[in-house]
């Protein structure tokens, strides 16, 4: 049999590739700091807020994650649960209903990573269980697994706040102009 030297360079370009392991930052990092994924997000971001009637912060923060979560295409745990979210007020009043008939549901179980024998491990587990509750989905991950999702919520959340950031500089640089040009023509 005949190797080409194209065949057996893809081939083992093909293994090392296969070796590799995605690793936290390099493919998270690019993947929402690339201007495209912004003006995405900011498209999406800006039509969200359209949508949605002038309810309040609330509103207005609910509009942004949804945003977030749909340019990040439920790729990660974190979008998935933003992004299922949206649709279980519509489901609760089912849930109430089964409740009722229902045993109750015992307590979820606590993230466990081992026995910590220093005081230093209890802190550790103690700020991984916070982590998991503060990134959407991930209160039931591996320690892995939650730092990884938590290093890639990060990178979302610090590109949503920048577009945010340029939208209100934008409208209140519009509001500015528009004040000038009233106060010009009277």
């Amino acid at each position: 049999m005949i190797v080409s030297p194209s065949s057996s360079s893809s081939s083992s370009a093909k293994t090392k590739k296969a070796m590799k392991k995605p690793g936290l930052g390099d493919q998270e990092e690019t993947k929402w700091r690339t201007a495209a994924q912004q003006r995405i997000y900011g498209r999406r971001l800006i039509d969200a807020l359209r949508a949605t009637a002038p309810s309040g912060p609330q509103a207005v923060k609910e509009a942004a994650d949804s945003a977030l979560a749909l340019t990040a295409r439920g790729q990660s745990r974190w979008s998935r649960a933003i992004l299922l979210s949206r649709r279980r007020p519509s489901c609760k009043f089912l849930l109430k209903a089964r409740r009722g008939r229902m045993q109750p549901k015992p307590p979820p179980p606590v993230l466990k990573l081992g026995a910590p024998a220093s005081p230093e491990g209890k802190k550790v587990s103690e700020r991984l269980r916070l982590l998991g509750r503060l990134v959407p989905g991930c209160r039931k991950l591996s320690a892995p697994s939650l730092l990884e999702e938590a290093a890639d919520y990060m990178v979302a959340l610090e590109m949503q706040v920048k577009t945010m950031r340029a939208l209100a500089d934008a409208l209140s640089g519009a509001s500015l102009n528009a004040a000038e040009h009233a106060v010009s023509d009277e």
